[in-house]
């Protein structure tokens, strides 16, 4: 177990974007997915599509038909890009105002599963999820139209 919180990324009209920082970490997940394929000459058009999009997330919300839905039939969790990529960036979509932004890697494996780097990303936001799901009931959290309210650290 580790503790994290949640990270304000960016609030526009449409959308409020968040990640996960392990308190252990020095960067948020979304940071370590950047950083991991910012330098790679192959992967960074992948990774510089994905920001473009998440920037388009931004401005027009997170609409369900922007992702490809993974994990559990009764989780949030979600990858992108739906656009022929070799990387995959996954999310928990709360609605289409509120996206939580993960962490990714290369999909070299036909499902998430099959990879261990990607199965254990998905794990950590379904995880998250059901804190949330818990922190809603217990009132610890508060999610409104476009903002996730919390004073507590999460331990994931």
């Amino acid at each position: 177990m580790s503790e994290a919180e949640l990270l304000l990324v960016n609030e526009a009209k449409n959308c409020t974007l968040y990640t996960i920082q392990f308190l252990s970490e020095t960067d948020s997940e979304f940071e370590q997915f950047y950083n991991k394929f910012k330098d790679d000459a192959e992967l960074n058009p992948d990774l510089m599509r994905i920001v473009n999009f998440i920037g388009k997330i931004a401005d027009t919300g997170a609409l369900e038909r922007y992702f490809r839905p993974e994990g559990k039939m009764n989780d949030h969790v979600v990858a992108l890009p739906v656009i022929r990529s070799k990387i995959r960036l996954y999310c928990l979509r709360l609605s289409d105002k509120i996206l939580i932004l993960g962490n990714g890697g290369v999909k070299g494996t036909r499902t998430y599963e099959e990879s261990e780097e990607l199965k254990g990303y998905v794990l950590t936001l379904q995880n998250f999820d059901n804190l949330i799901k818990e922190g809603i009931k217990d009132g610890s959290i508060s999610v409104t139209e476009n903002k996730i309210e919390t004073n507590n650290t999460f331990d994931v």
